[in-house]
């Protein structure tokens, strides 16, 4: 069920505004070690856990961990956010009555966003404003 999401158009929530240019001489990935620092990292999970919260808010969650296929229906809010920001597994996240799936890998610098609707992506937009991160769709490749 969660693979028919993979095919359907995406966006990421990036601590980048855009996508980087292939010609950008490695810089990215200069400046993703940086930030995969544990310190530095901890702060964009809690970002990433920040806009998960407020989500629940809104939308049932639907979470599965890792290659689990039953997933945990609206969790309490402290174990999405200790999954989130404890980086130990790949995380998929069903929104609303399967209106959309995010996913969130371990070590992922974004989480992406599959299908959105438009209400939905607009508020995850404005929920990435607030904690200073970016909402893009990237380029086909």
């Amino acid at each position: 069920m969660l693979e028919s999401y993979l095919e359907k158009p995406y966006w990421v929530v990036d601590f980048l505004p855009k996508q980087v240019p292939e010609n950008g001489g490695g810089r990215f990935f200069s400046v993703e070690q940086y930030y995969l620092e544990p310190s530095r990292y901890a702060v964009l999970r809690e970002h990433f856990s920040n806009i998960l919260l407020k989500l629940y808010c809104y939308y049932d969650l639907r979470l599965f961990i890792g290659d689990d296929t039953k997933g945990i229906f609206n969790p309490e809010p402290e174990m999405l956010a200790d999954l989130v920001k404890g980086n130990q597994d790949h995380l998929c996240i069903l929104i609303g009555t399967s209106e959309a799936l995010i996913t969130l890998s371990r070590d992922d610098m974004c989480m992406t966003v599959y299908a959105p609707s438009e209400d939905l992506l607009e508020l995850i937009r404005t929920l990435a404003r607030t904690v200073g991160l970016f909402v893009w769709k990237p380029n086909k490749e």
